[in-house]
Formats: C-alpha cells, structure tokens, sequence
C-alpha cells in the first residue's frame, strides 16, 4: 500500500493539508505581477481619495476666476462651493459607471485587455487636468475626475478578478490583499505630494490632479509583458494550452495537474452556461448567501464610518490644540498607520483566515469607536482627553487595517465561480461607490445634527457585520472555488438538502 510520503513524491503538486504552502522564490513573477496591477489599479483609489483636499483652495480661486472672465462678475459663495462639492463627489459617480461595466469588458475583451483600455481613460483624464488651466475651464476638472472615478471604479474590480483568478489558494489571500495595500500606498502617497512643499502650490495644482497618468502609463506599458489570467483563459475561453502556459511562466511550477483538474471541474459546471447578469445574482438562490457576503460586510465597509473618521479626524485634532499648519502631516501619519496595519493583515490572512480577521475586528471597531463617543462627549472635563481621542483615532484605523480593510478586498475573490465573478463585482462596486457617495455628501450634515453621537451609526454596522461574519459566514482559507460553494450550498439550501443544485450546470433562476 502506497503512503503518504511515497504518493508525495511521485505526484509533487499534491500536498497534505497540514504541509507548508509551496516556496515563495517560486512565485515571483507573481509578485511582480502584483506590483504592476496595483500601480495601475487600487493605488489609484487611494490616490484620488487622499489628494483632491490639498489643492482645494486652489481650484475654487480659479472658478471664480474663470467665472469672472466669462461673465464680468465673481461667482456667488454657495455656487463656488456647489461646484467644490461637486467635483469631489463626481469621483463616486464615475466609479459606479466603472464598476458596472467590470461586468461587461472583462468578460468580452478579458481581464488583461480591460485594464489596458482602463489606462488609456486615466491617460485622458490626466490631459484634461493638466490642460484645464490654459482653456479656463473648470468643466475639465468636472470631467477629469469623472473619468478618474471610472478608471478606479473598472480598475479596482478588475484588479482584483486578475489576483484572485491568477494565484494558487494557498496565496490567494495574501495576492487579492495586496490591492489594500496599494490603497494605503495611495492615501499616503497623495497626503505626502499634496503638501504646499511638493505639489500643493498655487502652481502645481494642475499637474497635481494630473498625477494618475502617471501610474496609468507605467502599468499599460509594464502589463503588456504579463499573461491573461489562465482561470479565464481555461474557463471562459476553453483554452486549456494557453492556461497551461500562463500557470508555468506565473508560477515556475511544471506539474499543474491539481490546479488544472480543479478548474475543468469549474468549466464543467459551467459548460454551456453563458456568464451571469446582475439580475442572475441577484435572484438566484445558489448564490443567496454569498451575496449577502458580498454586500453587508465586504462592500458595505464604507458605512463602517472609516471614511467619517478621516473626514472628522480634523475636528479632533482642532480640539486637541494641534495647530492647523501641522494637522496635514498628522493626517499623513493616519494614512502610514493604515498602510502598516494593511501590511501585517497580509501575513495574517492566510494563517488566521478571513472569518476571523474580519469578524473580530469589526467588533473591536465598535467597542473602539463606542469609546471615542463617550471621550468625545467628556472632552472638556480634562486638558488630556483630546489626545486620548486622537490615540483612539489611530486604534480605529489600525483595527481597520488588520481587519475589514484587507479582508473586503481579499474575500470576495473567494465568493463565486468563473460565471458569476464579473457580475458579482458590478453589484460590489455599485454599493461601495454609491455607499462613498452618500456618506460623503450626507456626513456634513449628520455631524451637524447629531455631533459626536454620529459615530452610533457606524457601530451599529460594525457590530452587525461582526455577527454576521463570526456566526454565518464559512471559512475559505485555503480551498478550492468549488470547495468553497459547496460550503456555502449548506447555507443556501438550508432545510432543502433535496433540493441543491449543482450551481454550474442548471441554476434555477
């Protein structure tokens, strides 16, 4: 009879559940990867996320101006700040547009094809800005952001579809990961080149907004050298030799027979089955929970209220008598926690697991945030409390980082087989970004009626997500995509055990 250690040796893609996952040296081209498709991809987010508050002055002083050149008058104050406003929301609306076509050009021209159309968009809207100034026109800048927001809306979804159908399941984790980590190295990136010393200057400012053609250029030109995703290549478009190719050159692993066998299962389930529509996820009630997955705790992490803290972090630190001059560099520090604390997850994630880094550090993001309301509310009894809220700023941040900020990313990529993918990120996006909207046009005016009590809404989320994720979500660490929907098929057919369907040859829809 043949043991374990012998059947190991003959069959070297074969491993034991408790060995060690296969040397990282190996996969290096993989990282690499990572790199190119971040540059291009989250790190765009988070870009766009952090800088647009450094040149504010800036862009209002030249819509009055051009408002004066074309109508003799200044702009009236409400309007001046309406067009503001407007410039920093349209970021939200153009990355919905993005978003719902992640479900459509991935899927027609493939992943690699999408992301190369999606630079050259960044690559406009980077003209636009930098050009905008000499025609006067401060509708460029309107524009400009809109077609950024659409860059980072289909980036981002496509971003993480490339990671998750590219990587081993023993690094999965870690690789969809990464797109949180370019997210901090954005922020931080664009609070550092927004400071008056660098970029921030009166005379700067349009090349400051232009930035993101920069990063756009380098992944369209570095991209071209990197495979199309072999899950695509194998599933979708059934060529089984040029997946083969693209797990070698990614992977530098001859015996592929695990990785392959797992993705003819997937190709069976899905033969002659068309890619799913929104209204396919939507409805069906294969994928009911995994749905639920997807949008309660993963794309709904922007009414975790991280976003509100940034925006009220300012406030604390007025109140802590930071001078003003200074609250910028501070800021910087908040967004370098984030990226620290995205930093550690990812070497958490594939060791702890999903579940729990996300779970647990929901609840702890409530217990956190339940205590800055109380400080927040005593804050005049005592000269120290100002500086206790802004060591509690920096907790949520850093709980933040471990936990939901790297998880949401990494676990949707764990969600749905081949057909369902694009569709599912179409739904992902239309929450987070219109989820990002609301709070950022809403927030204003909760903090104005409910003062520091506006952080109640937020751990009511951050507790409910918690439960969910701890008492009803599966752990995917480690398994295989159809592993993972049959886990979730317990869930969705609870009390019909009769009635599971295999959720790749006939859906009922």
């Amino acid at each position: 009879m043949l043991d374990l250690s012998s059947f190991c040796s003959l069959h070297p893609g074969s491993q034991h559940p408790n060995m060690e996952p296969p040397s990282s040296k190996k996969h290096w081209r993989l990282y690499l990867m990572s790199v190119v498709l971040g540059i291009g991809g989250s790190f765009q987010y988070g870009i766009q996320v952090s800088l647009i508050a450094s040149p504010a002055v800036h862009v209002r002083s030249f819509v009055n101006y051009t408002w004066m050149l074309r109508y003799g008058s200044p702009v009236d104050e409400s309007a001046n700040q309406l067009i503001w406003s407007f410039i920093v929301a349209v970021l939200s609306l153009g990355a919905w547009a993005g978003a719902v076509h992640s479900g459509s050009l991935p899927v027609t021209y493939g992943r690699k094809k999408a992301l190369l159309i999606n630079n050259v968009v960044a690559m406009a809207a980077a003209l636009l800005m930098v050009f905008s100034r000499t025609a006067n026109s401060f509708e460029m800048i309107l524009l400009g952001r809109f077609l950024y927001g659409y860059n980072v809306g289909l980036g981002l979804s496509v971003h993480l579809m490339y990671l998750g159908e590219s990587s081993p399941k023993e690094l999965r984790g870690f690789m969809t990961l990464t797109s949180s980590i370019f997210i901090g190295l954005g922020k931080v990136t664009g609070q550092i080149i927004g400071i008056k010393e660098i970029m921030g200057s009166e005379e700067m400012w349009p090349y400051l907004l232009a930035i993101s053609g920069v990063p756009a250029a380098l992944q369209f030109v570095t991209l071209l050298f990197f495979p199309e995703t072999p899950r695509y290549l194998y599933i979708d478009k059934g060529d089984a030799d040029g997946s083969r190719k693209a797990l070698q050159w990614l992977w530098q692993e001859d015996n592929l027979k695990l990785e392959l066998d797992d993705m003819q299962k997937e190709r069976e389930r899905a033969l002659g089955e068309k890619a799913k529509t929104v209204k396919d996820v939507l409805t069906s009630r294969c994928v009911r929970w995994q749905l639920l997955t997807l949008t309660i705790p993963c794309a709904g992490v922007q009414f975790c209220g991280i976003n509100a803290l940034y925006f009220y972090a300012f406030d604390i630190f007025r109140e802590s008598g930071v001078p003003e001059n200074q609250m910028h560099y501070l800021a910087i520090g908040i967004g370098a926690t984030e990226l620290i604390a995205i930093t550690l997850c990812s070497f958490l994630i594939d060791r702890a697991g999903r579940k729990k880094l996300m779970g647990y550090g929901y609840l702890l993001m409530g217990v956190t945030m339940c205590l800055l309301t109380v400080m927040l509310s005593i804050k005049d009894l005592s000269p120290h409390i100002p500086y206790v809220n802004i060591a509690l700023i920096f907790c949520v941040i850093c709980i933040y980082g471990l936990g939901p900020s790297g998880v949401s990313m990494a676990l949707p990529a764990d969600l749905f087989l081949q057909a369902w993918r694009p569709s599912a990120y179409v739904i992902s996006g239309t929450v987070n970004w219109l989820g990002m909207f609301l709070v950022g046009m809403l927030f204003g005016y909760v903090v104005e009626g409910l003062g520091q009590f506006c952080f109640l809404i937020f751990v009511a989320y951050s507790f409910s997500s918690a439960a969910f994720m701890l008492y009803f979500v599966p752990e995917t660490k480690g398994k295989t995509m159809v592993e993972i929907m049959d886990d979730f098929n317990k869930l969705n057919y609870k009390n019909r055990e009769s009635d599971i369907e295999s959720t790749g040859i006939s859906t009922k829809l």
